[in-house]
């Protein structure tokens, strides 16, 4: 009987659905901090009641809603029900029955008193519903408010880490991280100064797609692909990330931040880190950040390179047949902004494994598909049997580990046509991960909120790993940010498109 393996136990593919579920969870209350904004209604509840239909929910759970909007317990019920009515995927048949484990305290973020009837709810919910006294607090807010909120959780008394076995306290925050290694620095400090660091998670939903999560398992538990993942065979790695949206309602913080600190510091550095880390000793939470770690320290610094990287920003253009505005054109944006929304760096890291190997990291709005794949181009054959047969060069291996639209892994490799005559073309293997799995995997929310609840570090960041990735960006951002002729090195490209022509030869070899 065919095997696979899935969070480490072996799973007959024949019941693939027993790897979807978990064992016996803690109790605990579940405390969404902007609870009334667009993250809690589009990703955080749709997430929680999957995990109930699932049974991935803990039993006995509160999920408790704070927010400064004026709602109560039923009214919270209305909003949520209505938000979750709009995915016609739900179904809605049991919403009464998660409904009831949800509850509402309004608060305004600065005020202690607010704070205190918080606590009062939730210790009167432990009583009520068994709950232990776990609490998981999810910060849905803008990073603005982070460490005010962090404060009043710890004023309060709401942040202590209870001896083992008697409750736990974790609190959940969303990148970024900061905006530059200052801010990082100040946001941790404030952090702990009423949590440790086991308490705290911080969230890159990235790392939880599943395609993300099996480079780890390609590339250490098939013996074919690890001993040539190295610069005696692989020419150049391209990772991609494109998305076909504007900055939407994003432009007040879209205009402090561009495409380098919203995606770059985190999403795309930890798909690099994936990719080129050194095998862990064990196929555990720290040793595998501690992997990421030193992978961060080899790569070799980004400023003084700002030659190499192609900035853009998006004009109007044309996508799905409708004209659409250019960057400077969308509402809060201003009419002179140098604000790129495109990006493509060469990232080199400086170790025995990967030296002189470019990683080509690219990510962009308004582009001509909404895309995220990594491309591993390996190297020419060291010499052609066939170029004198051919008359052509042979096209090297290449392969694409898909992460959206479609979660797949495609290789490339050359075949001979039948006939008479040497005739070769490339074939490809494809293996897509919906047409194997039939039943429904973990949404990217659902995963890393089970491991909040769980205790698992795996899918977070770390704060050492915030700090380096910090490191290389903010000397980059200041030289891009304060370099002379900057206009003139923001390239405009049509919405629609794959970016500016510069970056053009680069892109084409990831996308195509």
């Amino acid at each position: 009987m065919e095997q696979t393996v899935i969070k480490g136990k072996i799973c007959d593919l024949d019941n693939i659905c027993d790897c979807l579920t978990v064992g016996e969870l803690a109790p605990c209350a579940i405390v969404i901090f902007g609870a009334s904004g667009d993250l809690t209604a589009r990703k955080l509840i749709p997430a929680l009641y999957r995990m109930f239909l699932n049974a991935s929910l803990p039993a006995p759970v509160s999920i408790v809603g704070c927010a400064r909007t004026g709602y109560n317990h039923d009214t919270f019920r209305t909003f949520l029900q209505a938000a979750c009515a709009s995915d016609p995927i739900l179904d809605m048949a049991r919403w009464h029955e998660f409904a009831d484990k949800i509850y509402y305290s309004p608060l305004n973020y600065d005020s202690l008193p607010d704070f205190l009837e918080l606590a009062s709810l939730l210790n009167t919910l432990d009583q009520q519903r068994g709950t232990r006294g776990n609490r998981l607090f999810d910060l849905a807010l803008p990073p603005s408010l982070y460490e005010a909120v962090a404060t009043k959780i710890g004023e309060a008394g709401l942040a202590s880490q209870f001896e083992e076995g008697k409750g736990w306290t974790r609190i959940v925050i969303e990148k970024p991280f900061g905006r530059d290694l200052d801010s990082a620095l100040a946001l941790d400090q404030t952090l702990h100064q009423h949590f440790h660091e086991k308490q705290i998670f911080r969230i890159d939903h990235y790392l939880a797609k599943e395609t993300v999560q099996n480079i780890l398992t390609f590339r250490f538990a098939n013996t074919i692909f690890e001993p040539i993942w190295n610069r005696g065979y692989i020419e150049s790695v391209g990772i991609i990330a494109a998305e076909k949206l504007g900055v939407e309602h994003r432009a007040g913080y879209y205009e402090q931040s561009g495409v380098l600190r919203d995606m770059f510091q985190n999403h795309m550095l930890q798909l690099l880190s994936l990719i080129a880390m050194e095998p862990p000793s064990h196929f555990e939470a720290e040793r595998v950040r501690d992997e990421k770690i030193k992978l961060f320290r080899s790569i070799r610094p980004l400023h003084n390179r700002t030659e190499d990287i192609v900035l853009g920003q998006y004009g109007p253009g044309v996508i799905d047949g409708q004209e659409v505005p250019g960057y400077r054109q969308e509402p809060g944006v201003s009419s002179d902004s140098l604000i790129p929304t495109f990006a493509m760096l060469p990232v080199y890291v400086d170790n025995w494994r990967w030296q002189g190997v470019p990683f080509y990291l690219v990510s962009g709005k308004r582009m001509a598909r909404k895309e995220t794949r990594i491309v591993i181009q390996f190297k020419d054959v060291p010499h052609s049997l066939f170029r004198d047969i051919l008359g052509a060069k042979v096209i090297a291996n290449r392969l694409v580990l898909g992460i959206y639209p479609k979660e797949s892994i495609s290789l490339t490799f050359q075949t001979k046509n039948p006939g008479a005559k040497m005739c070769m073309r490339s074939m490809t293997m494809d293996f897509k991960y919906d047409d194997f799995y039939t039943e429904p995997s973990p949404e990217a929310y659902e995963k890393v909120l089970l491991d909040c609840i769980q205790g698992d570090h795996m899918l977070f960041w770390r704060q050492d790993g915030i700090e380096l990735s910090w490191s290389l960006l903010t000397p980059l951002l200041n030289e891009c940010e304060t370099c002379q002729g900057r206009s003139q090195r923001l390239h405009n490209y049509s919405a629609g498109s794959w970016g500016p022509d510069t970056a053009k030869t680069i892109i084409e070899r990831i996308v195509t």
